[in-house]
């Protein structure tokens, strides 16, 4: 990617309207999807999906990311719930991310330990095996609701961008976490990440947050969107340690931990 490129994506995010998708970007499908919520006990949520009819380009994506919109499986889809706006989709700016000597520390530790392997999305029984079991341990599933291969594969590896990527974690040869990362031009969007509960010294969810950091800068990319921040959810509100950082918040990005 060029300099040009990459003046003309951060041009373009600042010319994006709130809660649009870029007009270059062709819809197959619109669907309504109102659901009891996952992230708030006794609340509705509403987030209505789009089915690009193509997959999307880096530079649209950038624009995708910068209007409040996420990526899950195949669709788009943004916040839409009338009584509640505790979802505030969050993005560090990796070049004014503050290293504390907390984040060092799990950086230092994690890179004495693990190797890491980048490569485009797939599914298999260990894959399979560690993300039900950092589910079931971390609260955020029960027995009997268990993934399957196909459920699987529609949520992380089936993709309407045109570059999504694996980064896997390896302690030596038994796979310890997984980070699912789609791609822009500018921009990096944190997707989804499990990890393997008996490594919690290594601070894994961290750790990969980290190295996704690592990974932005290196590729010469600006944000790193890191998904909803949920004050009220404890497995959503420790977003709130990576800062400076931004939400967006009535439609406009405002800045918070400066």
């Amino acid at each position: 990617m060029d300099d040009e490129e990459r003046i003309e994506s951060r041009d373009a995010e600042n010319d994006v309207d709130c809660n649009r998708l870029p007009e270059s970007l062709p819809i197959a499908d619109s669907i309504p999807n109102e659901h009891a919520c996952s992230y708030l006990e006794g609340r509705v949520a509403n987030l209505p999906l789009k089915l690009p009819a193509r997959p999307i380009r880096l530079d649209e994506f950038d624009a995708i990311l910068a209007s409040g919109f996420r990526r899950s499986g195949v669709f788009l889809y943004n916040t839409a719930c009338q009584k509640c706006s505790a979802c505030e989709p969050s993005r560090v700016d990796v070049g004014k991310f503050v290293w504390k000597e907390s984040f060092l520390r799990v950086l230092k530790r994690g890179n004495r330990s693990v190797e890491i392997r980048v490569d485009l999305p797939s599914i298999d029984s260990d894959r399979l095996v560690l993300f039900n079991r950092h589910r079931l341990v971390r609260g955020l599933g029960e027995m009997d609701q268990e993934y399957q291969s196909n459920e699987y594969e529609s949520f992380l590896v089936d993709s309407c961008c045109a570059e999504t990527l694996e980064i896997s974690f390896w302690s030596e040869r038994t796979l310890i976490a997984v980070s699912i990362v789609d791609c822009g031009l500018n921009s990096l969007s944190a997707v989804y990440t499990y990890f393997e509960p008996a490594f919690s010294r290594l601070s894994l969810g961290t750790y990969s947050i980290l190295k996704q950091f690592e990974f932005a800068q290196k590729t010469d990319r600006q944000y790193v969107y890191l998904g909803m921040y949920v004050a009220e959810n404890h497995h959503l509100s420790y977003k709130s340690r990576f800062v400076p950082q931004e939400r967006w918040i009535g439609g406009r990005w405002l800045p918070f931990g400066l």
